[in-house]
């Protein structure tokens, strides 16, 4: 029965809109399909095709489809994402929420995130990325600006 209920769920989670496999792991995990919410604690890793969040615990809500339609991660949040025109984003938070039908990161607490392709770096308390449209938003730290950092390719004469 445990079994079958977890392979249920799994398999619900797998449904993601681009249809690549979800595969989570952790050290304890709880649900309940009734409210349509999953809890994973310790050494949370999620993998989604070249994407990975890893935190100490990550909240999955789901429709009544089966499909997830909110992620929470909290604690020692990190990530690697590649956005839809295949800009790379690594970074850290304390914590995280994505909504897979927006394909939208809201990012909180001490962010550091950097995109990778572009050598560009945001550091702020409040980092949204948008990665349909590669669009990025921040907001300052409660006593420090946000601070970006970025190379400037200069022509020579």
């Amino acid at each position: 029965m445990k079994n079958s209920i977890i392979l249920l769920l799994l398999s619900s989670f797998i449904l993601l809109l681009d249809a690549q496999e979800l595969k989570v792991k952790s050290n304890s995990f709880t649900s309940d399909q009734n409210s349509g919410i999953s809890v994973f604690s310790g050494d949370v890793n999620i993998l989604k095709g070249q994407d990975e969040l890893n935190a100490s615990k990550v909240t999955i809500y789901v429709n009544k489809e089966k499909k997830p339609t909110k992620f929470v991660a909290d604690g020692n949040v990190s990530f690697n994402i590649t956005s839809k025109d295949g800009a790379v984003y690594k970074g850290v938070s304390g914590r995280a929420i994505y909504l897979p039908n927006t394909k939208e990161y809201y990012f909180y607490e001490n962010v550091h995130l950097q995109q990778l392709n572009d050598k560009k770096e945001i550091m702020g308390d409040e980092v949204v990325l948008k990665t349909t449209d590669g669009k990025a938003y921040a907001k300052g730290m409660k006593k420090e600006p946000v601070i970006m950092i970025f190379n400037i390719d200069e022509e020579k004469k």
